[in-house]
């Protein structure tokens, strides 16, 4: 388990000079981040969790997600008329590899979260608002960054005007169809030793509120996403603080 602190230390340490560069050099850290932070998950649910579910995770996570991806960008649905615009590396069907890893580095972090708060098919609704909320910090984080973009962002939250509510509502969809075929691969697994994952859920909670607000000067992404992360988070925190 020394191996994953040292991964989730290091996907964190990546992360902390993101606001500080620019250009390709931002690109890269980008990029870097997310291979990092999806080693590190895939690594802790290996030493935590059986074979058979590290399978599933990968294949349902970075296939299924892609493909989710993949049939959005062509058809609009179901995260509205976007494109990706370039920055993250080889792509394939006009989707950047890096982006299935995405889908990877935050599902088993939250399907981890939500096993400290409930079990059984709870966790799934848990576990799909864990993974969903995170994109109210990412899209708008990205969509900045120039790295994709929509047609037509409207409806929009609030103060969040580059990306449409029909994102947020894919998301929650695509979550939910991901984590249901996953509690149906490996329904009775839970993790153990479960901290580097938590660690990792929270971080990317607290310090996207955080950069949000001190260094990207978007306080409507950080308090709309603080709010939809916390959904989970506090009652996480709570938790712990109990136990």
């Amino acid at each position: 388990m020394k191996l994953v602190w040292l991964l989730a230390a290091a996907a964190i340490a990546l992360e902390i000079p993101y606001p500080l560069v620019h250009g390709d050099a931002r690109n890269a850290l980008t990029i870097a981040t997310v291979v990092v932070f999806a080693t590190a998950s895939v690594t802790h649910a290996a030493l935590s969790r059986s074979p058979r579910y590290v399978l599933a995770l990968v294949a349902i996570f970075g296939i299924g997600g892609f493909a989710a991806e993949a049939i959005g960008v062509h058809s609009g649905v179901p995260f509205g008329d976007y494109r990706y615009t370039g920055g993250l590396g080889t792509s394939v069907l006009d989707v950047p590899l890096v982006v299935a890893l995405a889908w990877v580095m935050m599902a088993h972090p939250a399907i981890t979260v939500a096993d400290r708060l409930t079990h059984g098919w709870r966790r799934v609704a848990v576990a799909v608002l864990a993974l969903a909320a995170w994109d109210v910090f990412l899209d708008p984080q990205m969509v900045d960054a120039h790295h994709w973009r929509w047609a037509d962002p409207s409806p929009h939250l609030p103060g969040v005007p580059m990306v449409p509510l029909t994102n947020f509502a894919g998301w929650l969809l695509v979550s939910l169809v991901l984590m249901t075929l996953l509690h149906g691969a490996a329904r009775r697994e839970r993790s153990r030793n479960d901290g580097p994952a938590v660690v990792l859920w929270v971080w990317t909670w607290l310090s996207s509120t955080l950069a949000n607000l001190v260094f990207f000067h978007r306080p409507a992404v950080a308090g709309w996403g603080f709010i939809a992360m916390g959904l989970v988070g506090v009652p996480l925190l709570l938790r712990s603080r109990r136990s």
